[in-house]
């Protein structure tokens, strides 16, 4: 039987091991022959010998040990081993600006992409699309929003779309006093009500950063307006998104808090396949909806002007907000210091038009360095 051959990046990560999780479910369907990581060789090692992986890719030289046949080290290296890899479908679960090149290098090399790194559109949606369009690639959503957009888009035409209802839960502090939050520690931030995810998009989801990113994510991946665009508080996350027509009616993807159906959704397209995974009790939920606050949280609204300002500035917001989210961690700064670091950061950028490759990894260093500065740690 043919098997789709996948490579994936980020396979340490939460996204790449639930995907492996549900490629060992679908072994007879797939065959993995490349994983890529950060840092974690320990855990891509255990992996590997799993999956009967040879080709390894380690991002983080520092990391650098005995070097083993068949992996490769450092950026060049896995940009290299992705180009000339077999895989049909590269995974892209990098988080972070880091996750640009190696996309850009699979979509150059005519591989299709399962997309779960939102920041490669916000740097750079306009390229991207049109190098997915130039090289025929696909791009296949793994954000449950994207990918709950993507199924919705199916029972109607492009021209028929009144709007998108991107869904956001609110994080763990939607009912949280705004004048609490000074007190806010890094734990709490770290609970999420509904998702287990890493460290930094678990704080963007508590400071809504998250869901600016995703709408940025969103108008570049569907060739959206600003306008068709609709942000929607649902803290119960059953709903993952929605499609408004023009008709008025609303289709909407339902389905349980796990990463792994959009994963599969995303690997099997344009099919469905059969899995075991727990399905949706409808009995025992209620669905709430809410306009999010943008003065409680200004994150939003500075994602929000970004896309207005549009051309370089999501680039500056992105940079910033991993700065400012690393240094909450490090518990260097205060939770609400978070988006007044983004704040004073925009406000210095003098915005680039049509950035190219190097223009945007250059502005993408600046904002790091001068949010760094604006934060006042040493």
């Amino acid at each position: 039987m043919f098997k789709k051959k996948i490579l994936v990046l980020g396979s340490t990560g939460s996204v790449g091991r639930q995907t492996l999780e549900v490629i060992d479910q679908n072994r007879d369907k797939f065959e993995i022959v490349g994983l890529v990581c950060g840092s974690d060789i320990d855990l891509i090692e255990k992996q590997s010998k799993y999956f009967g992986v040879k080709k390894v890719g380690i991002a983080d030289k520092n990391k650098y040990k005995k070097r083993k046949k068949d992996w490769c080290w450092g950026e060049e290296e896995i940009e290299s081993m992705i180009k000339s890899s077999s895989a049909e479908i590269v995974v892209a679960a990098i988080s972070g600006a880091k996750s640009l090149r190696p996309t850009l290098a699979a979509i150059e090399s005519n591989k299709d992409v399962a997309l779960a790194s939102k920041e490669v559109m916000v740097l750079a949606g306009k390229m991207v699309m049109e190098k997915a369009a130039k090289y025929s690639v696909n791009l296949l959503p793994i954000d449950s929003e994207h990918s709950a957009i993507w199924q919705c888009l199916r029972s109607g035409e492009k021209k028929e779309v009144e709007k998108i209802i991107l869904t956001c839960s609110g994080g763990p502090f939607l009912k949280k006093d705004q004048k609490d939050f000074e007190k806010i520690k890094v734990e709490d931030a770290l609970n999420h009500p509904n998702w287990k995810m890493g460290p930094r998009i678990t704080i963007d989801c508590a400071t809504l950063m998250n869901k600016g990113l995703e709408f940025i994510e969103a108008k570049w991946l569907f060739g959206l307006k600003d306008n068709e665009i609709e942000i929607v508080i649902h803290p119960q996350s059953l709903i993952h998104s929605a499609v408004q027509y023009w008709d008025g009616s609303v289709i909407a993807q339902i389905g349980n808090k796990d990463m792994r159906l959009p994963i599969q959704y995303a690997l099997s397209y344009p099919q469905r396949w059969p899995n075991v995974f727990e399905r949706v009790n409808l009995f025992e939920n209620k669905m709430e909806f809410e306009k999010p606050d943008l003065n409680k949280f200004p994150c939003l609204r500075y994602a929000l002007e970004a896309v207005k300002t549009g051309e370089s500035m999501p680039i500056v917001l992105n940079a910033t907000d991993e700065v400012a989210v690393k240094l909450f961690l490090d518990e260097k700064i205060k939770f609400n210091d978070i988006p007044k670091i983004i704040e004073k950061t925009m406000a210095k950028h003098k915005v680039v038009k049509d950035p190219d490759l190097g223009k945007i990894l250059e502005i993408d260093e600046w904002a790091r360095e001068k949010a760094l500065e604006l934060s006042g740690v040493s």
